[in-house]
């Protein structure tokens, strides 16, 4: 019996395919159900025109058995099988497609799901085992045929026995290392999930007698004697696939639960959804897809472990388990499938090529999920609230990531906290119900609601009358610094030097008032050397005595987030000491300034200076001599 050589460039295929090409071992399985899917497909698809067929769509099958005692799994099919020059063209040539010719010679379109169109799928066998067998008989021929290989060696041809029309694939496993356990393959339930995994939805029957044991029969005398139960082993014939995608049904016949019992099962969340969409798109590239909002945020979802994610179908044969590239980061707490018949893949099948293509359903998508979301905004305040409370910090990273680029698409997603009934708002709804004489969106930004509320820099704008979003997550303020505006309203942090509320009568009040008390001022200032830019008469203050505003871009509460990252470069805003005029302190310090006495002054700014630090939500720099302060003025 001759052995056969692959051809060179073959052979360096086969030791690329075994070494690199597939990233798991496990997809091997997957490979060769799908070679069987194709071989029925073009059985069935001859049926259709040949009565002497004799078979109906029922009738086909796959069948899957493993042997533990002689390493074996065997893969069988009762498609169309392969004559000794098939063998010979789609086995002895590397990346030889009989199914991809088969498709052009019969001029299929898109609705015959012909998968297997690039020929090295087979090869992913000897990925596991050591020895691969063929046993094959063609439709209409009266010859069997045996290929055999064990690899870049070569392989023989030869004639052999069977009786049906069909292919039987035999893997002699190989031998178990300490690093790699061939032998799991041989597990039934280990087989059952890889099936389960990749090839639930291969449209045709993928069977295997599974083992089972149950308690055997007890006499009433062993039953009343407490006799433990015995157990015997039966086998039962199991079909290991669905085959019919819930996502390729008419969405008339399925339900809510159907929706919601899928999600819950296929990606296993004890939390059923907050919302789902099932997308057909029937342009170019067409693909169904089912998309879900989880109900509740996983455990690691802002942390790096996380990995975002859709599963990726070909012709229901899943590709990828988490394609990155078919969310936007904003979006990454959506899960979901695609399934696309349009896919150009590499020859492997674990990666994609990336193309137009995955470009467009990747935009298409994104598109779904805002109209999703916004349509949840408008229709189910409630629901939307919810899922804001989960997923509402990424729309804001991805408001200010990318510097800003995706800012048009999110920002009438975003929702804060208002002060009026502290209620989340969209910026829709705070411009909506501004007052017409109201200039900017106001924001104040703090660690918790409580603690804004008591700033001293909110006065102001509330005695007013006007609205205050509240900004309590440290990404907040660089997101809404990101947006600079909305619907031509300019953001404005209540600790900003105008807010654009002064009192023109008033303002001249201050002014005067600042020149009056120029040396006072200055001397505060030289006090607080390197911690102030200066010190200032407030227009803002009410009841407060002190607070703390800032000049330019970094404000306090930016300061505080950009100094709690991990590295060594600090960030310090411009501070603006702010004295309220008509609190009773700064009589006080016009008394001492008057007298002469700058060395209790300079003690009254180091104080004053470190209780607007505490009111802001900042550790004081040296507590000791603040303590000391307090006993000496007391």
């Amino acid at each position: 019996m001759e052995t056969k050589q692959f051809k060179a460039e073959s052979k360096r295929l086969l030791e690329m395919m075994i070494h690199s090409i597939y990233t798991h071992k496990e997809i091997f399985l997957r490979e060769l159900i799908s070679n069987a899917s194709d071989a029925i497909d073009k059985l069935y698809f001859k049926s259709l025109t040949d009565d002497k067929v004799g078979m109906n769509k029922d009738d086909f099958a796959i069948w899957i058995a493993a042997d533990k005692d002689s390493r074996t799994i065997k893969i069988t099919d009762n498609g169309i099988g392969m004559t000794a020059e098939e063998l010979e063209n789609n086995l002895g040539t590397i990346a030889n497609s009989g199914s991809f010719k088969f498709k052009n010679e019969n001029k299929l379109d898109e609705d015959n799901q012909i998968i297997g169109q690039f020929g090295v799928g087979f090869y992913s066998a000897f990925m596991v085992a050591k020895k691969v067998t063929v046993v094959t008989k063609a439709y209409g021929s009266d010859k069997a045929y045996q290929w055999e290989s064990e690899g870049v060696d070569g392989y023989t041809i030869t004639e052999a026995e069977k009786k049906t029309t069909g292919t039987e694939i035999t893997l002699e496993l190989l031998d178990d290392t300490d690093d790699e356990k061939y032998g799991e393959f041989l597990d039934q339930y280990r087989i059952k999930g890889l099936v389960k995994k990749y090839s639930d939805y291969i449209r045709f029957p993928v069977k295997m007698e599974m083992t089972h044991s149950r308690p055997k029969e007890q006499s009433e005398e062993d039953k009343a004697a407490n006799k433990p139960l015995e157990y015997e082993d039966y086998i039962e014939v199991e079909t290991l696939n669905s085959m019919v995608p819930l996502w390729k049904k008419n969405k008339t016949e399925l339900k809510d639960e159907d929706y919601k019992h899928f999600y819950t099962e296929k990606f296993y969340d004890y939390t059923e959804p907050l919302k789902y969409a099932h997308v057909k798109n029937e342009g170019m590239p067409s693909y169904n897809a089912l998309l879900y909002i989880p109900g509740k945020a996983p455990f690691d979802f802002y942390s790096k472990e996380y990995e975002k994610g859709l599963q990726l179908y070909s012709n229901g044969v899943l590709i990828m388990d988490k394609c990155a590239d078919l969310l936007p980061d904003y979006f990454s707490f959506v899960k979901g499938l695609v399934d696309s018949e349009d896919l150009s893949l590499n020859i492997s099948r674990e990666m994609l090529q990336h193309d137009r293509q995955l470009k467009v359903i990747a935009k298409s998508i994104e598109k779904t999920i805002s109209s999703e979301l916004k349509k949840m905004l408008k229709n189910d305040r409630e629901k939307y609230e919810e899922f804001w409370k989960n997923f509402g910090l990424q729309l804001k990273y991805g408001v200010y990531s990318d510097y800003g680029m995706n800012k048009d698409k999110l920002q009438d997603l975003l929702m804060f906290t208002s002060s009026k009934e502290k209620k989340l708002v969209t910026l829709d709804e705070y411009v909506t119900g501004m007052r017409e004489e109201q200039k900017y969106i106001y924001y104040a930004a703090g660690e918790s609601i409580e603690r804004i509320e008591q700033l001293p820099q909110t006065e102001l704008v509330k005695d007013n009358g006007f609205e205050i979003l509240y900004l309590t997550d440290n990404v907040d303020e660089f997101a809404i610094r990101t947006l600079h505006s909305y619907k031509d309203k300019e953001f404005k942090n209540v600790s900003a030097d105008d807010l654009g509320l002064e009192n023109t009568e008033k303002k001249e009040e201050i002014k005067a008032k600042e020149e009056e008390n120029s040396g006072m001022l200055e001397e505060l200032a030289k006090a607080l050397d390197g911690k102030v830019s200066k010190v200032v008469l407030s227009q803002r203050l009410k009841s407060h005595p002190v607070c703390l505003t800032t000049e330019g871009d970094i404000t306090l509460e930016m300061e505080k987030v950009l100094n709690s990252m991990p590295t060594d470069q600090k960030v310090q805003a411009k501070r603006v000491l702010e004295i309220n005029p008509e609190h009773e302190i700064f009589g006080k310090l016009t008394a001492l300034s008057s007298s002469g006495d700058n060395e209790k002054l300079d003690k009254y700014a180091k104080l004053l200076y470190s209780q607007a630090l505490l009111i802001e939500g900042m550790s004081i720099e040296n507590p000791v001599e603040f303590s000391n302060l307090i006993c000496e003025l007391m």
